[in-house]
């Protein structure tokens, strides 16, 4: 019977530290397939097969000459900063039907060259990390996730190059737009919808408001110090009144009157 994938190498198990010289190995390697995943080799390429096998995290020993991960319909909730990094001949990679929550900001770090496609489809991602995504050439799918429709979602959707085939599947779960919750992200961006403008209102109405208050705030203190200034001056003026008047001392060598 011909093996479905490779295995890890057998003097390595059992032994003291072998964890960490078995992911030493398989990096240098390239030779060992996660645990209870399936890696079909052809022609030096390797596809990974991890689907549904209950995975929590990103398997650590994932083959270096993988060109297809399938790691969808697993419980990963998060990716983190250079999960991929030493697979530069990977081109395809599936994270769909996960419960992806966040991606570090270098979570994809060593696949911008090569990746060509990137499902993150099905996850629970209400906001799309730029620094994460931008620098991907790859197409991505981002289709039945809970967006949350907003100006740094629209900044992101602008640098990122979106699935054509899914990308009508897109929806706001929620916005900042009530009026656009629920509904398709496609639709309210080819109505020529600006969440950034609604923003930047905001933003400015907010400033406005702050200078109005610091204006008040010195026409008050102007007032209060002119009102104070005049109250001193009358009770000097008062103060001076109830001094008693000193008469004049004549000159005793002047004549008589």
């Amino acid at each position: 019977m011909r093996p479905t994938g490779k295995q890890s190498p057998p003097a390595l198990r059992g032994r003291p530290g072998g964890p960490g010289l078995l992911l030493l190995f398989c990096l240098r390697l390239g030779a060992c397939c996660p645990q209870s995943c399936q890696c079909p080799e052809h022609a030096g390429a390797v596809a990974v097969h991890c689907s549904a096998r209950g995975l929590q995290e990103i398997p650590g020993d994932i083959p270096a000459n993988a060109v297809l991960l399938k790691l969808d319909a697993n419980r990963i909730a998060r990716v983190p900063n250079g999960a991929f990094q030493h697979l530069s001949q990977l081109r395809e990679l599936d994270l769909s039907q996960n419960a992806i929550e966040t991606m570090g900001p270098a979570a994809f770090s060593g696949l911008a060259g090569g990746l060509r496609l990137l499902d993150l489809s099905h996850n629970r991602i209400r906001r799309v990390p730029k620094d994460a995504l931008g620098k991907l050439s790859a197409k991505i799918r981002l289709a039945h996730n809970p967006l949350h429709c907003e100006c740094a979602l629209q900044e992101a959707l602008w640098e990122l190059k979106l699935d054509p085939d899914s990308v009508h599947e897109l929806a706001c779960h929620t916005s900042e737009q009530e009026a656009f919750a629920g509904k398709p992200l496609i639709q309210a961006l080819d109505a020529g919808v600006s969440f950034c403008s609604a923003h930047h209102k905001t933003t400015d109405v907010a400033m406005l408001v702050t200078m109005f208050g610091w204006f008040a705030m010195v026409v008050a203190y102007v007032v209060y110090y002119v009102r104070q200034n005049q109250e001193d001056a009358r009770r000097h003026l008062e103060y001076l009144k109830s001094l008693p008047s000193t008469p004049v001392s004549r000159d005793p060598l002047s004549p008589a009157p």
